[in-house]
C-alpha cells in the first residue's frame, strides 16, 4: 500500500486535506505538512522527517505531493527520495491540486511509489482544463 504526504508553503496542504474530508470523506493514507514562517526551513526539515516516518509505517512506498517544483517542500522531499537510506521508497510529485488529492484513493492499493505517482499524474492531467464558451442552439422540443 502507498501512503501520501501533501507538502506546501503555508496552509495549502492542510486546507486541501480538510476540503477533501468535506467532499470525499477521510483519506486515512494521506497526511499534510506545511512550511510555516514560524518553524522556518530547519523546522520544516525536522517536521517532514517525522511525518515521513509516520507515513512510512506499514506502507510499501510514500508519494509526496508538493505544491511546486524547486521550493523547500520539494527540495526536502527529494533529499529523502534520493537517499538510499530512506525506507520505504519515496516518489515526489509537484503541482498538487484538489483532484490529485482525491485520486490518491485510486492508487493507494499499489505497491510501487513511482508507479503510483505516474498513475496519479495520468489520472489528474485530464482535470486541468480551460473553460470555453459553448454556444448551442436550443431545440423547440422539450
Amino acid at each position: 500500500m502507498i501512503h501520501f504526504i501533501v507538502a506546501s508553503h503555508g496552509p495549502l496542504a492542510t486546507a486541501l486535506l480538510e476540503s477533501s474530508r468535506m467532499v470525499y470523506g477521510e483519506l486515512p493514507h494521506v497526511q499534510a505538512i506545511a512550511l510555516t514562517e514560524e518553524r522556518g526551513i530547519e523546522g520544516f526539515k525536522q517536521d517532514f522527517a517525522q511525518v515521513l516516518q509516520s507515513a512510512g509505517q506499514g506502507a510499501s512506498g510514500v508519494v509526496v505531493l508538493c505544491d511546486m517544483q524547486s521550493g523547500t517542500p520539494w527540495n526536502v522531499a527529494c533529499l529523502h527520495s534520493f537517499s538510499p537510506q530512506t525506507q520505504p521508497p519515496v516518489a515526489v510529485v509537484a503541482g498538487v491540486n484538489f483532484p490529485m488529492l482525491l485520486q490518491t484513493d485510486e492508487v493507494a492499493h499499489l505497491e510501487d511509489a513511482n508507479i503510483a505517482a505516474q498513475q496519479l499524474i495520468a489520472l489528474t492531467q485530464p482535470t486541468i482544463t480551460l473553460a470555453t464558451l459553448t454556444l448551442s442552439v436550443q431545440s423547440d422540443d422539450f
